[in-house]
């Protein structure tokens, strides 16, 4: 007896175990569809996914139970089942009733397999609406039929258009609350469409359902009989959105070097697209040099062939030079190299961009320092008009010209979304700004390249019997700066040393007249002024800058076009109080009256240096006191 019993409990469990293979290949053999819910507050995203959880029964007994708990404490459906308690998990979205964070939920049909990003309504989390479209194929695009479209809806389709979504659902929620009405229905559906007509979308399928009581989402309703199109959970199972990975060109981003021994040497990452095999060319995309697949290594063991979306290790024929940030590449279709590039881009940051503002610009696996060369015009979110403007503000999109400190190796954005994103990160805060997709190479950059020069910086300054030094004096108007700045000049003139003074004032009065006071302007007034010292210091000289450079960015961004050594920071402390009782110019009276406007301390802030090279306290220290001690302070060091 106990033999039998034994033999039917090993047969049960390796039914069990079929049972679950099989189960497992099933669900591999299926396709995937990402996609996300956006649109505007209140319109119902996240109660649209809980439906669906609902009613594909992908919700456990416990869960249950606990969102009908949650519903009465939290709920607003009064005593239904508040469904957007599903994936409101954070404790302030239930209590605000609105969505902040990007929830992602994991569902599966007998057809397909999902993974749904629900994305915020509200204007203040569009980074995070931008995050979740980032790597959707769908977007399901919600209006309150009781509202229409509104300012939000274009945004978040026009984001959607922009990071290569092509697959467009509108469902048009909550009309239950017109009573069905088919006119109202239609009438949103061809205003969406008219707008929409120029975004690039592929398909753009309404549907007018009922997410709070289930209408058109997973069963057809019985409410409107005028409508004959697919429920949504119809359309999803169905609908082609993914691009083949066999057309589309082999990139391997190389995330890092796999050296565990001598014998062993292996680049490790994702592969972006494309397949490839044990055998294959390949080309290193920035240096051009070529090889060939030797291994595809992976942890459960080798691989004869790789495709799009796998991890692996992949070891060539050769010793060839491939770090962090480059990228293995098919031979016959390599991608762009370029150090300048055109981009559009989705401004996250409550401080505007500006051009000619150093940002750090971070690729899949690359990160350069970047400059926003030129805003080329900012893109209407009401009529998608192209709009002339100087700065990107918190939420709004505009095409830019970039140009990176080093070249990086990218697709345009249109071919490729893994290779041809980015993100641009402040250089101060670390924080994530704009985020980025690139539209093409700036082919100008491609012919212009270095002289070689015979004489050299070196020489020149050797010549002069000094080392070429860029003073950068910065500090309050009335300060002292430029007082201090000319006796110093004076006294190195006087030992014959090579100098020249850029002062703010009179640069302004040529290079620069076009410029006001503006926050963009003063970022482009020290830009080329940075530029000019630059080439100063490349002749030899001494050069001593005297202006207020009110932002660290910019006063960094001058600091990284020297080399290690040459740009010395120094900080004129003079406290506000001080400089208004010298007011020597009669500017600080004007400005505290406001008939001047944007004055730096009154009206537009000054960032002062965090770690100066040189801080000068001024008060109770003469100029003559100063300038001995920075003479003394450039002996010492060999400048002069």
């Amino acid at each position: 007896m106990r033999n039998i019993a034994e033999q039917a409990l090993a047969e049960t469990q390796a039914a069990e175990v079929q049972d679950i293979r099989a189960y497992l290949a099933e669900q591999e053999n299926k396709t995937l569809l990402r996609f996300l819910t956006c649109g505007s507050v209140d319109d119902g995203k996240s109660t649209l996914i809980g439906r669906l959880l609902y009613d594909t029964k992908l919700i456990f007994e416990d869960q249950l139970a606990a969102l009908e708990r949650d519903s009465r404490k939290h709920g607003t459906a009064g005593e239904d089942i508040d469904f957007a308690l599903l994936v409101d998990g954070l404790e302030a979205e239930r209590e605000q009733g609105i969505t902040i964070d990007v929830a992602y939920r994991f569902f599966s049909t007998s057809k397909r397999k999902f993974i749904v990003a629900d994305t915020p309504g509200h204007e203040q989390y569009t980074r995070n609406m931008a995050t979740g479209a980032s790597t959707a194929d769908l977007a399901i695009v919600l209006v309150d039929a009781r509202q229409g479209m509104l300012v939000q809806t274009r945004r978040h389709s026009i984001i959607a258009s922009l990071l290569g979504i092509r697959h467009i659902v509108l469902a048009v929620n909550k009309i239950d609350l017109v009573g069905f009405d088919q006119t109202v229905f239609e009438r949103i559906a061809a205003d969406y469409k008219a707008f929409a007509g120029n975004l690039g979308f592929e398909s753009i399928v309404p549907i007018p359902m009922s997410a709070r009581y289930g209408d058109n989402v997973t069963r057809v309703s019985e409410h409107m009989p005028w409508y004959d199109g697919p429920v949504l959970l119809q359309h999803l199972e169905t609908v082609d959105a993914q691009p083949s990975a066999e057309n589309r060109p082999f990139r391997f981003p190389v995330q890092y070097v796999l050296r565990p021994n001598l014998d062993f040497r292996g680049f490790a990452g994702t592969i972006a697209s494309g397949t490839i095999a044990e055998g294959d060319p390949v080309v290193v995309a920035k240096s051009g040099k070529p090889s060939r697949v030797k291994r595809i290594v992976t942890y459960d063991g080798d691989l004869k062939q790789a495709v799009e979306g796998q991890a692996v290790t992949i070891m060539l024929e050769d010793e060839i030079e491939v770090s962090r940030g480059n990228m293995l590449v098919a031979p016959d279709a390599r991608p762009q190299v370029a150090d300048q590039f055109q981009a559009k881009i989705i401004w996250f940051n409550e401080h505007a961009l500006l051009p000619g503002r150093s940002y750090l610009l971070r690729t899949e696996t690359d990160q350069v320092n970047s400059t926003i060369t030129e805003l080329k015009y900012r893109i209407n979110v009401n009529s998608f008009a192209h709009e002339a403007a100087k700065s990107l503000e918190l939420n709004e999109v505009g095409v830019c010209n970039i140009s990176v400190q080093s070249p990086i190796a990218f697709d345009p954005f249109g071919e490729n979304r893994t290779t041809g994103a980015f993100v641009l990160i402040d250089r101060l805060t670390n924080a994530t700004v704009g985020a980025g997709m690139i539209t093409h190479s700036l082919r100008r950059a491609a012919n212009i390249h270095w002289q070689a020069l015979d004489v050299t910086k070196h020489s020149r300054a050797e010549q002069k019997h000094q080392k070429p030094a860029v003073l950068w004096f910065t500090g309050l108007s009335g300060s002292g700066k430029s007082t201090i700045a000319n006796l110093l000049e004076k006294k190195l003139h006087v030992s014959g040393r090579h100098t020249y003074i850029l002062d703010g004032d009179n640069v302004r009065h040529g290079l620069n007249r076009d410029l006001g006071f503006t926050e963009e302007d003063r970022v482009e007034n020290i830009r080329r002024v940075g530029e000019v010292a630059r080439l100063m210091a490349d002749a030899g000289l001494i050069v001593l800058v005297s202006f207020i450079s009110p932002f660290r960015a910019e006063r960094r961004m001058a600091r990284e076009l020297m080399e290690e050594g040459e740009f010395i920071e120094v900080f004129v402390d003079t406290p506000f109080e001080e400089c208004v009782k010298r007011d020597p110019k009669g500017l600080y009276a004007r400005a505290l009256k406001g008939e001047i406007k944007n004055f730096t301390g009154v009206d537009s802030p000054y960032e002062p240096p965090e770690q100066a090279d040189i801080h000068l306290q001024t008060v109770g220290r003469s100029p003559e006191e100063m300038v001995d001690y920075l003479e003394d302070w450039l002996r010492e060091r060999g400048y002069c």
